[in-house]
């Protein structure tokens, strides 16, 4: 799924932080650093990071046509 633009609960925007943190958890920094440089302190806001998985290449296979 694509990252969400806000934090489900709170609201607070999160999707522009997506990439970066891809990008510094690839380099293998550890993710609480990553999650508080980022300045996402709410657990909810953590949440929705963590819980992220990049499925859009997967249902693209199953696209109709």
């Amino acid at each position: 799924m694509i990252i969400p633009i806000r934090c489900f609960s709170c609201g607070k925007p999160v999707g522009h932080l997506w990439e970066e943190f891809q990008q510094r958890q690839e380099k293998g920094e550890v993710t609480k650093k990553i999650l508080d440089a980022l300045g996402l302190e709410r657990y909810c806001c953590r949440g929705v990071m963590l819980g992220n998985v990049e499925l859009i290449d997967l249902i693209a296979e199953y696209k109709k046509g």
